[in-house]
C-alpha cells in the first residue's frame, strides 16, 4: 500500500493562499463558511482588519490535490477544515516546531478534539472546551407569528455607535470580548447593508441580526442580538426572519448560521424558522 504524503505549505499572502486552496474552499462552502467569508473581508478591508500582527494561512497537499486548509487571524484562534487524525498530527508538529503561537482551535467536532489532543502531545498544553456550536442550513422559511409590532430597516451610519454597542454586548456574552473593536465591525457591516435592525412603530431598535457579503453563492446570518430586556418578545426571530428572506430573495443558494449548543432557546427558534443542522463544530481554548 502506498502512503499518501502530507504536505503543509504555509504562507502570509492571502492571494497565493486563495490562488492554492480557493478551489478547494469553494468545493464546499457551507462547512467551510467561515474561511470563505473570513478571507473575503480579508481582501475587501485588508489583511490587517483584526490587528497589527499579519494572518497566517495554510494548505494541505495530499499527492499533488489540497485536501485541507486552516487561516489564524491574530488574536482568534487557529480555523481548520476537516482533517483527519495523522492531518492533525503533522499540522501541530509544524506548528510547534515553527514555535507558532497557537491560542486556540475552531473546527469541526472530531477535528478540534484530534487537533487538540496533538497539540497537546507535542506541546504539553491542556485544552479546554470553550464553546459548541451547530451550524444551521435554511430550508422553507417559516416566517414566526404572529410578528411582534414593528419592522425591519437596514442599519445606516447614523447607527454607527449602537451597532458598535450592540456588537460588543454580544461579544462580551458569548466570552470573546476584547477581540475585535465594534466600532470596526460596525464600519465594515454599514459599508454593504449587513446590519439589520427590528425597531418597534416609534422607531426604536429592539434587536439586530448581521449578515456576511455574499460569497460562493452562500450568506452566513450573524450576530442576532437583542439586550436582556427586550428579550422574550419576537424580535430577535422576527429580524432574523426578515434577513433570511432579503437573502433568499436576491437569489443566494445558501442561507447559514452558527448557533450555540448550550442554547436550547435559540435552537429552537431557528428551527421554527425553517433552518436545519448541517454539522456540529467546537472550540478549544490552549493552556
Amino acid at each position: 500500500m502506498t502512503s499518501v504524503a502530507y504536505d503543509w505549505q504555509l504562507t502570509y499572502d492571502l492571494d497565493a493562499f486563495l490562488g492554492r486552496a480557493g478551489d478547494f474552499l469553494r468545493s464546499r462552502p457551507a462547512r467551510h463558511t467561515v474561511a470563505l467569508t473570513v478571507t473575503d473581508g480579508l481582501r475587501r478591508r485588508g489583511t490587517d482588519r483584526f490587528g497589527e500582527s499579519a494572518p497566517l494561512f495554510g494548505a494541505l497537499e495530499r499527492d499533488g490535490a489540497v485536501g485541507a486548509a486552516f487561516f489564524r487571524t491574530p488574536p482568534y484562534r487557529l480555523n481548520l477544515t476537516s482533517l483527519d487524525e495523522r492531518g492533525a498530527d503533522t499540522l501541530a508538529a509544524l506548528l510547534a516546531d515553527a514555535e507558532i503561537e497557537v491560542p486556540g482551535v475552531t473546527a469541526d467536532t472530531d477535528t478540534a478534539l484530534a487537533f487538540a489532543e496533538a497539540w497537546r502531545r507535542r506541546t504539553g498544553s491542556t485544552s479546554e472546551l470553550r464553546r459548541s456550536e451547530r451550524l444551521y442550513g435554511l430550508g422553507d422559511l417559516a416566517v414566526p407569528e404572529p410578528a411582534p409590532p414593528g419592522r425591519a430597516r437596514v442599519a445606516g451610519e447614523a447607527d454607527r455607535e449602537l451597532l458598535a454597542r450592540w456588537y460588543t454586548e454580544f461579544a462580551e456574552a458569548i466570552g470573546e470580548g476584547g477581540y475585535r473593536d465594534g466600532g470596526g465591525w460596525a464600519d465594515d457591516r454599514i459599508s454593504y447593508g449587513g446590519a439589520t435592525f427590528w425597531e418597534t412603530p416609534d422607531g426604536t431598535p429592539v434587536a439586530m441580526a448581521g449578515t456576511t457579503p455574499p460569497v460562493a453563492g452562500q450568506v452566513r446570518v450573524g450576530p442576532v442580538y437583542a439586550p436582556a430586556p427586550l428579550r422574550g418578545r419576537g424580535y430577535a426571530g422576527a429580524v432574523t426572519a426578515e434577513v433570511s428572506r432579503a437573502a433568499v430573495a436576491t437569489g443566494i443558494q445558501a442561507v447559514l448560521l452558527f448557533t450555540d449548543l448550550a442554547n436550547p432557546t435559540s435552537n429552537s427558534l431557528y428551527q421554527r424558522i425553517g433552518y436545519r443542522p448541517v454539522s456540529d463544530f467546537a472550540t478549544y481554548d490552549f493552556r
